[in-house]
């Protein structure tokens, strides 16, 4: 019997927050929608143009953030990650604990260093335009495995994110292996477009193929599906990308999502919000679908209920739902079945 719904290894990344208008954005010179990597001297110069700006500090990181939405809602989750011994680092650990998400951090001693962070930018459109200094977390590898929580999952969760990070990947990739052996199922996301251009050959090891065995989850918004196909159209899209996984998620904002499986295609419509803030939407929508299929729910319900999660996370500011919101939206997802 499986301990976890979900195994998951990804990047331990504070998140900070910053509301910004379009003009701060560009006298930062920080690419707007997209994700970037940083060094320290890159992230001093941004904290100087955002020193006046009030901010919010949470725990992130895409696959952390993922793990905790499935936590909130009742599922059991264990997530391998790295963090150094600072305050940024025992904030990220206490943040899981206290989520009730089982980790690799409570069992080491933590190395010195600093733990990575990620300044988000959000503008007055609502997107989210982002700056990580990896930091310790572009150190993760192999010894944050725990095979044993590997092989009591029902899904092993890849952070698409990983692929940017010789060590992370190969750790990711490790962990991809045992799982399949254990008969354990495969899921990844895409990420961000920045890791389709430039870390393709890692996202496509996740991924995989006949040798290595494909996906049964594949997790990506609509840009990146078109950037990972060379296409707009989604026609061809739904066709190289229903050969890539069992299942596949594409998320469209106000559109809603798309569930292709076995050559069929579901349409799940969106819950019509003002979006204020899309950091975060992506990681609880998989958090909340891989939930639901881990509990009884159809592919079709549990796009229903990470339709209603992602639309609540992006009408606020912030990556994450308090627990008395997502106990609502669990409610109200029962009640409407």
């Amino acid at each position: 019997m499986s301990h976890y719904d979900i195994y998951a290894i990804g990047n331990a990344l504070v998140d900070t927050e910053y509301e910004v208008t379009d003009a701060q954005l560009e006298a930062a010179g920080v690419a707007k929608r997209h994700m970037t990597l940083i060094d320290a001297e890159r992230r001093t110069e941004l904290l100087k143009h955002v020193h006046s700006v009030k901010s919010h500090r949470t725990g992130g990181g895409s696959a952390g953030n993922t793990v905790v939405a499935l936590a909130q809602l009742g599922g059991q989750a264990f997530y391998s990650c790295r963090v150094t011994d600072d305050e940024l680092g025992e904030f990220y650990t206490q943040d899981l604990v206290a989520h009730g998400v089982a980790t690799n951090l409570t069992h080491t001693k933590p190395a010195s260093g600093q733990t990575g962070i990620c300044m988000v930018m959000v503008t007055p459109d609502a997107e989210r335009s982002m700056s990580t200094f990896l930091g310790s977390t572009a150190e993760l590898d192999e010894s944050a495995l725990h095979p044993a929580s590997i092989v009591k999952a029902k899904i092993y969760y890849m952070e698409g994110y990983l692929a940017a990070s010789p060590t992370g990947l190969a750790a990711a990739i490790k962990g991809r292996a045992i799982a399949k052996e254990a008969g354990v199922a495969l899921a990844t996301t895409l990420s961000d477009m920045s890791m389709i251009n430039y870390c393709r050959a890692g996202l496509d090891a996740m991924v995989g193929n006949m040798t290595t065995g494909t996906l049964d989850y594949l997790f990506a918004n609509e840009e990146e599906a078109q950037v990972w196909c060379g296409t707009n159209d989604m026609t061809q899209i739904c066709q190289q990308l229903g050969q890539q996984a069992r299942v596949v998620c594409i998320t469209r904002s106000a559109k809603g999502s798309l569930i292709l499986e076995g050559g069929q295609q579901t349409e799940v419509p969106a819950v019509q919000v003002k979006a204020l803030d899309t950091n975060g939407a992506g990681d609880m929508f998989a958090g909340a679908f891989l939930y639901a299929v881990t509990h009884g729910h159809s592919h079709a319900q549990a796009a229903q209920l990470a339709n209603l999660c992602a639309a609540r996370v992006v009408s606020q500011y912030g990556n994450r739902l308090s627990q008395s919101v997502m106990d609502e939206l669990k409610t109200s997802f029962a009640t409407d079945l």
